[in-house]
């Protein structure tokens, strides 16, 4: 008996690598679904960049632009700051919810894949590991798409409200900056989104999982 074990645990505790070729294969597996996953983290992160780089495209304008770009951005006042600190706060709160909801429904989906491997012999662990990997994966992805998509639509929204001084001013060091961030926040939330659902989901029955409609 403790020789069969052995042998499961040696099948199953695999190499960081093959862990993360076989969540590679999963996600180009169900393609389709995670797209819809890594959306919400899209939608998410480009919210939080476009609130990022809203402030760094104003402060450089503040700094170098024209007289009258200035005195309209001057006039925005100490008022702006502070919504601008709230949507700062709403945005994460939106990372949060939108992340962990999207990680939910994507294990949630797999119940009866789970229930497979567990009869197959994975344990707990292994199981945690593939999820947590996928997350990870779909939050980079999903995050850089969003920081760039984040930060294309507020320059366009800037370039019309303050005129083309928007291009020729553009903060890039500032928006690498955030860059890097936004997609470090996205990557790490996507995880920490996926770990309860997954501890739930690897601790189930595998017959029950088996058996589950989800």
């Amino acid at each position: 008996m403790t020789h069969q074990k052995e042998k499961i645990g040696k099948q199953v505790v695999l190499p960081l690598s093959k862990a993360v070729e076989i969540s590679v294969k999963s996600i180009k597996t169900r393609l389709g679904r995670s797209m819809i996953t890594a959306s919400g983290i899209v939608l998410a992160i480009a919210f939080l960049m476009s609130i990022f780089m809203s402030g760094s495209i104003n402060k450089a304008l503040l700094e170098k632009g024209s007289a009258e770009v200035r005195v309209q951005l001057q006039n925005i006042g100490g008022e702006e700051q502070v919504k601008q600190i709230w949507l700062v706060v709403l945005s994460l709160l939106v990372c949060v919810v939108g992340i962990a909801n999207a990680m939910l429904m994507s294990v949630t989906e797999r119940y009866k894949e789970i229930g497979t491997m567990k009869c197959l012999g994975a344990l707990d662990r292994f199981v945690i590991k593939l999820f947590l990997l996928e997350s990870g994966f779909m939050g980079l992805f999903g995050s850089i798409a969003g920081a760039l998509l984040g930060g294309f639509l507020i320059t366009i929204v800037s370039s019309i409200n303050y005129g083309l001084e928007v291009i020729t001013k553009f903060p890039i060091v500032g928006f690498l900056y955030y860059f890097v961030i936004a997609v470090i926040l996205g990557t790490v939330l996507s995880i920490v989104g996926a770990i309860y659902p997954a501890y739930t989901a690897a601790r189930m029955v595998p017959a029950d999982a088996m058996r589950s409609e989800i």
